[in-house]
Order: C-alpha cells, then sequence, then structure tokens
C-alpha cells in the first residue's frame, strides 16, 4: 500500500467560542422526535445538503461505511409502511417485554405508522459489512460506531435546516433491503421520516436529563 499523502488542517480558530457553543445546544435542544407529519413538499437540495454532511463524519480507517437511500417515491412509501406495521404489530403484541411495553406507553407509541406514507421522505440509512477491491473481500472496520456518528449529525444537519425527523427501528429491518434492492453487504441501520411537522403536531411532556447526571469529570 502506497503511503497515504499528508496536506495542512483547515482549521479555523473563533473568537466567539462560547456564544456559539450555546446557540447550537439552544438550537438541538428544541430537537424534538415527531409522529405528525405534514405531506407539505420540502425541497430535495435541502436532503442532499444534509446528506452531504453526514458523510463528513468521521469513520474506521476512513471506509465511510454508510448509504443513505432516499425514498419519496408513494408507492414505495406505502410498500415500506405495510411491511413496517405488520413486524411492528408482532414486535407490540409478541416481542416486547412487558418492561419495555411500560417504558414506551407514556410516549402513545403503536403499531400503526402513518407518517411513514405522509412524511415527504423517507431516509433510510444502511450500514456496508464490507466491500471488494482489487477482486477481494473486505469487511468494514467499527462499521456500526461509524454510521452512528453519521446519523447523529444527519439528525442535526436536518433540524438544523429546519426540518423534523423520527428516527424509526422496526425490528428486523430485513425488509428495507428487499424492497429497496439493497446487497447483503448493506445493513438496514434506521429509517428516518423527514419533512415539516403537522400544524397540529404534538409530543410527550418528556424532559432531557441534566447536564450534571450524563457528565462527570475526573
Amino acid at each position: 500500500m502506497k503511503n497515504q499523502q499528508f496536506i495542512p488542517l483547515d482549521f479555523q480558530r473563533i473568537e466567539n467560542q462560547m456564544s456559539r457553543a450555546q446557540e447550537f445546544y439552544e438550537n438541538l435542544n428544541r430537537r424534538r422526535t415527531v409522529r405528525d407529519f405534514s405531506d407539505e413538499p420540502v425541497p430535495l437540495a435541502l436532503i442532499e445538503r444534509a446528506i452531504q454532511t453526514a458523510g463528513t463524519a468521521p469513520s474506521g480507517a476512513n471506509m465511510q461505511p454508510w448509504r443513505f437511500v432516499v425514498v419519496q417515491s408513494p408507492e414505495v412509501k406505502k410498500q415500506i409502511r405495510e411491511a413496517a406495521e405488520k413486524e411492528e404489530f408482532e414486535s407490540y403484541n409478541k416481542r416486547m417485554s412487558d418492561k419495555w411495553l411500560r417504558r414506551l406507553a407514556p410516549l402513545g407509541t403503536d403499531e400503526n405508522k402513518p407518517f411513514l406514507e405522509i412524511a415527504p421522505y423517507l431516509i433510510v440509512v444502511f450500514r456496508i459489512t464490507s466491500i471488494v477491491e482489487n477482486g477481494e473481500s473486505e469487511p468494514t472496520y467499527y462499521s456500526q460506531e461509524s454510521v452512528g456518528i453519521a446519523v447523529g449529525i444527519l439528525l442535526a444537519a436536518l433540524h438544523n435546516a429546519g426540518l423534523a425527523t423520527l428516527t424509526h427501528t422496526p425490528s428486523p429491518m430485513k425488509f428495507l433491503q428487499e424492497i429497496l434492492g439493497r446487497p447483503k453487504t448493506e445493513v438496514p441501520f434506521v429509517l428516518i421520516p423527514v419533512g415539516y411537522p403537522a400544524e397540529n403536531a404534538k409530543v410527550p411532556d418528556i424532559k432531557r436529563k441534566l447536564l450534571a447526571e450524563i457528565m462527570e469529570i475526573v
């Protein structure tokens, strides 16, 4: 393997660090998981830019093991909804433990997922498990962690662009691989409906943990 060439780091120091950090926090603190979507059209360019931003995430060995499939076809969204609701029915009625169901109860969720058809876009994120290079197969390294980081950046980018999102993980998700015609090396990671919230959208009255509860200094 040839030695990698190195270039100067493009890093900009800023003067107003604390105010920018506070502004970013306040913006993201308004982000909420939304289940009531409007069918109002969203410019595709916003989705493209958010995904491009997600693609800046760090990844194991810089293999960038992610694929973002944007679904806008009403027919495909309908197929995804039907398959997801089938799995969710099984989960809510057979697979989930009583403890799990108790945790979900305050959120008001069930197997019905109309947002999968109403939201103008569904972003299906796939984790690439291996690649073929020079005729040889090689696994991707730290792909689970890498894709998780990219999804976090994607959610922040979409919120920053003024869009609402939901992280949906119907389990198992193999149907997404089949409906979207993805290879076996691309494993469904998360399904993200994206759009504007409905005019009457409501969210559960829940609180985030305080800084003292999530941070320790040693």
